[in-house]
């Protein structure tokens, strides 16, 4: 049996004009909004984790 991963609602203010260009940027990925949300911070997260190899 394949398990979807788990998804907490949560609720958060964003500046109007973020909240349209993540719409647009959305519908011209055909992700939803909160698709498009998911990826982006994914891929902040997995960036930010990424050890210093100086």
């Amino acid at each position: 049996m394949i398990m979807k991963p788990l998804k907490a609602k949560v609720s958060i203010t964003l500046d109007e004009n973020i909240v349209e260009k993540i719409k647009e940027l959305a519908e011209n990925d055909e992700r939803s909004f909160s698709q498009y949300i998911n990826m982006v911070l994914k891929d902040h997260i997995n960036r930010e984790d990424v050890p210093d190899r100086s």
